[in-house]
């Protein structure tokens, strides 16, 4: 039984009559009896009871014409979801983010893409580190991962998203907590609170500081961007956290612009391997919610 068949059957089940359905179905006559014909012997039952002037159906025959509506409905419904596939409209896509691009992007991802893929399913994780980010990719975990860069990894490829200034994070009662820039020289006696030894942050924030000619005394490490804003909080020391970091906000910490600019370079990872059309389309939401967000375009140089 062939849907060209079942088709055919429903044609000629609303007409009723030979000749009206083969002009609607755009065939010979002949070439519809014929298909009827075949479709009674497959199913070994007479569909139709047949006169010179009159079609009826037969007590099979309507009893098929209840299956044949949803056969054809399903069909339909298998052929609209097989376009959105290819259009990247429909699928499932795990997107991964490391902590300090989990508190504006994200978000901004997930409404985009709920507003206009609706039937892309997302699986979006936050709060997570570079290099588990890049384990994902090549194992499959992830289809896309927003991380820090610049990266040099054949099975990788990556897309430059915004460069991203690094700022102060202060208890709001440290005396350069009003301060509208702060040279980072000026926190050499402070202890800092960090992201963990693994992540890029540790090794950017360690970096800066040696650039300004000192090194920081006593590290916290701390697992999560927003556990680390609560430590400053709570004044276990002071931080250096990408600006888009802000959209944090404490009543109890200050965010304090650097006076000599110091930044890291956020970028979009895949795999180096064929991607679907959906995670073409998210991939396209990430770098559009970022032109959004208002940042700068990673030169992943400075």
């Amino acid at each position: 039984m062939e849907l060209r068949q079942i088709r055919y059957f429903l044609a000629l089940a609303e007409e009723r009559h030979f000749g009206r359905a083969a002009s609607r179905l755009l065939v010979a006559q002949p070439a519809l009896s014929q298909q009827i014909k075949q479709l009674e012997r497959e199913l070994g039952s007479t569909l139709f009871n047949r006169s010179t002037r009159h079609v009826a159906l037969t007590e099979a025959g309507r009893l098929l014409l209840e299956h044949a509506h949803s056969l054809v409905a399903e069909e339909e419904r298998a052929r609209r979801h097989m376009a959105e596939l290819a259009a990247g409209r429909a699928g499932r896509v795990s997107t991964g983010f490391i902590g300090t691009a989990t508190y504006d992007l994200l978000p901004q991802v997930a409404r985009t893409v709920r507003a206009e893929l609706p039937g892309v399913t997302m699986d979006l994780r936050g709060e997570l580190l570079t290099p588990d980010l890049l384990a994902g990719l090549l194992t499959g975990t992830y289809d896309l991962a927003v991380l820090r860069g610049p990266l040099d990894h054949e099975d990788i490829r990556t897309t430059p998203l915004r460069s991203e200034s690094l700022v102060a994070v202060l208890p709001s009662h440290h005396p350069l907590a009003n301060r509208r820039r702060i040279p980072l020289k000026a926190l050499a006696d402070e202890p800092f609170v960090v992201h963990p030894a693994r992540s890029s942050m540790y090794g950017s924030v360690l970096a800066a500081c040696r650039r300004a000619g000192f090194q920081p005394t006593s590290l916290t490490e701390v697992g999560e961007t927003a556990t680390l804003v609560v430590f400053v909080a709570a004044g276990h020391g002071v931080a250096l956290v990408p600006e888009p970091v802000q959209s944090l906000r404490l009543a109890s910490v200050s965010y304090v612009p650097l006076a000599q600019r110091e930044s890291v370079g956020l970028v979009l990872a895949r795999s180096a391997r064929p991607a679907t059309p959906a995670v073409e389309q998210v991939a396209a939401v990430i770098q559009k919610s970022v032109e959004n967000l208002g940042h700068r375009p990673s030169t992943l140089e400075e």
